[in-house]
């Protein structure tokens, strides 16, 4: 029998790796049916502006979003590394940050008697928390922790999709799913069970600006808002990318023409080595020199 040729086996290989990868898949699908509550839907991918190569945040957006979360999620997640003075210039006036630092009291201290004591805010103070300890916020929480936001759509595979699917995907939980009391189904979340309720409803909170507030409005903007505080220095880096590409469209040519001008003469040179001549021979093999004047020609 003829050998087969390499392809032949390449083929072979591919052919026989293939349908035992499809006879195991098979058999496992048989001998254990898969469970509700082993599915995980992964969110959509959506078009995000600020993700987009010359995108930047919308302010308007951001500004909406900081009112979700100070009207709503405020109430059990915490901001803890945003500052007032971060907001100045990007979706608020100084006087209007001042004035939103002024309506929470900081716990500040020791005075001169020792004692600790509360502050209206200024602009260099962090976001307030809403609980004083992690202990205190399971308590009121059936025992849940709710995590810190400041680098929540970083953290989460998945990004502002993510962030955003969770908030409007709360549904009922499909036939067979075991739901236990305190918990609230939701696709997005690792094993469907999540212990956060729905917290935005269509009416529940109503922009000043006018912008429709349905749910998707409402997870939108505080998405961005998220986005935007996981990542503050995003606009400025894309600044400075610009300003880059620009200072390079000019300087590249110029690097070039000089490199050229530089090289061109040194990869054009061409060295050659030529060997001396060996001194000639007469007829009996013997070398003959010749003289002029007594030296050697």
């Amino acid at each position: 029998m003829a050998a087969w040729s390499p392809f032949k086996k390449i083929a072979a290989s591919l052919f026989g790796v293939t349908g035992a990868t499809a006879a195991l898949t098979v058999y496992n699908l048989e001998k254990r049916p898969l469970k509700a509550a082993e599915l995980l839907l992964h969110p959509p991918a959506y078009e995000w502006a600020h993700n987009k190569v010359f995108g930047s945040f919308d302010a308007a957006s951001l500004r909406r979003g900081y009112l979700v979360y100070k009207n709503v999620c405020k109430q059990c997640h915490s901001i803890k590394y945003l500052a007032f003075r971060e907001m100045v210039g990007v979706f608020m006036t100084e006087e209007e940050a001042k004035a939103e630092a002024a309506e929470v009291d900081i716990v500040d201290g020791p005075d001169d008697t020792g004692e600790m004591f509360e502050r209206p805010g200024k602009l260099s103070d962090k976001l307030p928390m809403p609980y004083r300890n992690d202990e205190e916020a399971r308590f009121a929480n059936n025992g849940a922790l709710p995590p810190d936001l400041s680098y929540i759509v970083l953290a989460r595979h998945g990004g502002e999709d993510y962030v955003f699917s969770l908030l409007t995907g709360y549904c009922d939980p499909p036939e067979g799913f075991d739901l236990k009391d305190g918990l609230h189904y939701n696709p997005y979340f690792a094993g469907g069970a999540i212990g956060m309720a729905q917290a935005l409803f269509p009416g529940i909170y109503e922009y000043a600006d006018g912008t429709p507030a349905p749910v998707s409005q409402l997870a939108k903007d505080v998405t961005e808002f998220l986005a935007w505080i996981a990542q503050p220095e995003l606009n400025t880096r894309k600044e400075m990318a610009i300003k880059f590409l620009m200072v390079m469209t000019f300087l590249l040519p110029s690097v070039y023409y000089w490199k050229r001008f530089k090289w061109a003469p040194i990869k054009n040179l061409k060295i050659e080595f030529r060997p001396p001549k060996p001194p000639a021979r007469d007829q009996t093999g013997t070398a003959t020199l010749k003289f002029r004047k007594g030296i050697p020609k």
